[in-house]
């Protein structure tokens, strides 16, 4: 079984999925949002099918002094929307910085503007799994 870390955007979800042991995290796509949140639903129903995905984690971004916005607000929505869609352990976990860490690593590796652009969210989606599951191993 794997675990599934998702960076909720207006625009894109970026989307990551931990190995078998649950050690390493890798992202493997982002979602162009366009329609109804029903059509995210079903591309994520067939990555969590692909990959035997059983816990699912989406970042919450707070503001710096730790307080949840507006766009945790949507954030835990989406996530209650998951849980109750997928019926499967859904976590929130802190993403402060993580598009910041993520756009600095792309880049100081000199990753076009254009290829940045395409896979920041997915990069993003990566470090919120990698955290979460660095957590779970130092308990």
């Amino acid at each position: 079984m794997r675990i599934m870390g998702l960076d909720y955007g207006d625009k894109t979800i970026g989307v990551a999925v931990s190995d078998e042991l649950g050690w390493t995290a890798q992202g493997i796509e982002v979602i162009r949002r366009s329609g109804p949140l029903s059509r995210d639903l079903e591309r994520l129903q067939e990555i969590i099918r692909e990959y035997d995905v059983d816990t699912i984690v989406v970042g919450l971004p707070k503001n710096m002094n730790g307080t949840v916005g507006p766009r945790g607000e949507l954030c835990m929505e989406f996530a209650r929307e998951l849980q109750n869609t997928f019926k499967q352990p859904v976590h929130m976990w802190d993403e402060r910085l993580t598009t910041v860490s993520a756009t600095r690593t792309l880049l100081e590796a000199d990753v076009s503007r254009k290829k940045r652009k395409q896979v920041v969210d997915k990069m993003a989606a990566a470090l919120i799994l990698q955290n979460y599951l660095d957590s779970k191993s130092r308990k």
